[in-house]
C-alpha cells in the first residue's frame, strides 16, 4: 500500500496515532446502535477486506510455519481489538488505552532487566493503582480488567508480530491477520444481533472506522519504521493515552478527574522511559 504523499516520519507516528484515537472515539459513538461486539466485527472485517485488496497475498504459497505464526498472530489481534471495545463500553477511552498500554509497557521493561527499568515498573504501578476502581468513583471493575486482558493480548500481538515479520512480507502478514482476526470476532458480532441494525449510515461510520484505525495508521506507521530508529518509535507511540484521554474528550465529552489524568501521565512517562533506556541499551 503506497501512498503518493511523502510525510515526514515523526509527523507520520504522530498522525497515525491521532487516526487510531479518532477511530476509537467513533467506535465508541456505534456501541449504542450496534455494540462493541459487533462494532469491533465491522471494524476487523472491512479493515482485512481494505488490506487483503491492497496487498493481495497468494494464500496457495503460504508454509506450514508460515500458517501457524499468522493464524496465532490474526487471533491475537482480533482478541486485543474485541476485548478492548467491550473494555472501553464500560470505562472511558483515556483510561482504557492506558491500562491496555500496561501489557506492551511490561513486555518492553522485562525483555531490557536493566535497574533502571524498576522505576518505570514502579511509576506504572502508581498510575494504574491511581485509577484502579477502589480509588476511582464509578469506575467499573470489569472495564478496568478487560483493558488490562487487551494490555495481553497486545504483549501477545507484539511477540508474534516480531515472529512473522521475519517469515513474511509486513503488508501480506497483516492482511491474512486480519483475516482470521475477522474469524474469530464475526461470530460475536453476528449472534450478539447487532450487526442486524445496520444501515447505510452506520455502514458508512464503520468504513471511516476501519480507515481511520487500520488501513491509515498501518500505512503511516510502516512508511515512518523505514526512517526512523525503533527508540524513536517507540517513545514516540507512549503518546498513544494522552492522545486517547484528548480523543475522548473532544469527539465523547469523556472527561477524566485530575486524580485520573496524572494517572495517564504516569504511564506515558513510564512508557516513555523504558522504550528510551531499553533501546538505548541495545544501540
Amino acid at each position: 500500500m503506497q501512498s503518493k504523499i511523502k510525510i515526514s516520519p515523526v509527523p507520520a507516528v504522530l498522525l497515525s496515532i491521532i487516526s487510531v484515537q479518532c477511530g476509537a472515539a467513533i467506535a465508541k459513538s456505534l456501541f449504542p446502535e450496534i455494540g462493541a461486539a459487533a462494532t469491533a466485527s465491522l471494524r476487523i472485517g472491512l479493515s482485512a477486506i481494505i488490506l487483503l485488496v491492497a496487498f493481495r497475498p497468494n494464500l496457495l504459497a503460504l508454509q506450514a510455519k508460515q500458517w501457524k505464526y499468522v493464524i496465532l498472530y490474526g487471533l491475537s489481534l482480533g482478541a486485543m481489538n474485541m476485548v478492548f471495545y467491550f473494555a472501553i463500553e464500560r470505562i472511558p477511552i483515556g483510561l482504557g488505552v492506558t491500562l491496555e498500554f500496561v501489557g506492551p509497557l511490561i513486555l518492553a521493561i522485562f525483555s531490557s532487566k536493566k535497574a533502571l527499568d524498576f522505576i518505570w515498573i514502579l511509576l506504572a504501578a502508581v498510575g494504574i493503582a491511581l485509577i484502579a476502581p477502589w480509588t476511582s468513583n464509578g469506575l467499573d471493575l470489569l472495564g478496568v480488567l478487560l483493558a488490562l486482558l487487551a494490555g495481553g493480548f497486545w504483549a501477545a500481538y507484539i511477540i508474534l508480530g516480531g515472529r512473522i515479520s521475519k517469515i513474511m512480507k509486513g503488508g501480506e502478514a497483516v492482511a491474512v491477520g486480519m483475516l482470521f482476526a475477522s474469524i474469530l470476532i464475526l461470530p460475536f458480532g453476528i449472534f450478539g444481533g447487532g450487526l442486524n441494525n445496520l444501515n447505510p449510515k452506520l455502514l458508512g461510520l464503520g468504513a471511516a472506522l476501519a480507515l481511520l484505525s487500520s488501513a491509515i495508521p498501518f500505512t503511516l506507521e510502516i512508511n515512518a519504521l523505514k526512517q526512523l530508529p525503533a527508540r524513536t518509535f517507540s517513545i514516540l507511540m507512549s503518546l498513544e493515552p494522552a492522545m486517547a484521554a484528548l480523543a475522548a474528550y473532544l469527539f465523547l465529552k469523556e472527561r477524566l478527574s485530575i486524580t485520573e489524568c496524572i494517572a495517564v501521565a504516569c504511564v506515558v512517562i513510564a512508557s516513555a522511559g523504558s522504550s528510551y533506556t531499553s533501546r538505548k541499551a541495545k544501540s
